[in-house]
């Protein structure tokens, strides 16, 4: 399987493009800002064709190239419900003073939109992934799973959004956040997968679910973490929106 991508725009969002190997069709997940460049490349360099763009959730910086992309391909975007009208109005999830970073920018849902549905699986270019709900960052981010073959045998991966990071967790301070809420997404969801699973988060570096069971200090009192470290009840985690 081949699964790529980089930062991109003013909040370094992590892009990914996924295929089962070069030359197939392929879903890109979470084109932010100034994405669109970089999108284009990766297909080129690996002969992808793209079918899909999946979105963790409906912040701005995850979703800001996703209807350029889903016209210039002719492909629909998958959001789910609690989140889609971010893509129309993207200061509706970041708040009167970050929305002004927006300008006179216009923004419109791509011409085709797919609702996501908790726990169901999404089956596209080939792939299967599973789809859980993980409301706290926002009411509607999503996790995906997929199992990635490696010489040891099948490896999970999570890309999870704005939902846990490499030694932190997503900001819940902008509207439709609830600190308790991802906290116990994170407990139901997350948590539960075993420790080799790779999480592939919407910024930062990659991490797995051991490390930050083991070390994460805003997971240290929950159900299934680890007892090292502190408490931390900050409100807001520490990458983008």
């Amino acid at each position: 399987m081949l699964i790529t991508g980089f930062p991109a725009g003013m909040f370094a969002t992590n892009c990914y493009v996924v295929a089962q190997h070069p030359g197939s069709d392929a879903i890109i997940i979470d084109p932010g800002q100034d994405a669109a460049p970089g999108v284009r490349k990766l297909l080129a360099e690996h002969d992808l064709n793209p079918v899909a763009v999946l979105l963790t959730h409906g912040h701005l910086d995850h979703t800001w190239n996703a209807t350029e992309l889903c016209d210039e391909f002719g492909i629909p975007a998958f959001i789910h419900p609690a989140d889609r009208h971010m893509l129309a109005d993207p200061a509706a999830g970041i708040g009167r003073a970050l929305g002004a970073m927006i300008g006179d920018t216009v923004f419109r849902e791509p011409d085709k939109v797919i609702d996501l549905v908790d726990r169901e699986d999404l089956e596209v270019a080939g792939l299967k992934f599973s789809v859980d709900l993980a409301p706290g960052h926002t009411q509607g981010s999503v996790l995906f799973g997929i199992s990635v073959d490696s010489p040891d045998g099948q490896v999970p991966v999570c890309f999870s959004g704005d939902v846990l990071f490499a030694g932190s967790i997503g900001r819940t301070d902008l509207p439709g956040g609830d600190h308790q809420q991802l906290l116990d997404s994170i407990a139901e969801r997350m948590l539960p997968l075993a420790d080799e699973t790779v999480v592939l988060p919407g910024h930062g570096e990659q991490t797995s679910i051991g490390q930050e069971r083991a070390a994460n200090p805003f997971l240290v009192d929950l159900p299934g973490a680890g007892q090292d470290g502190t408490t931390n009840d900050r409100q807001k985690g520490r990458h983008g929106l």
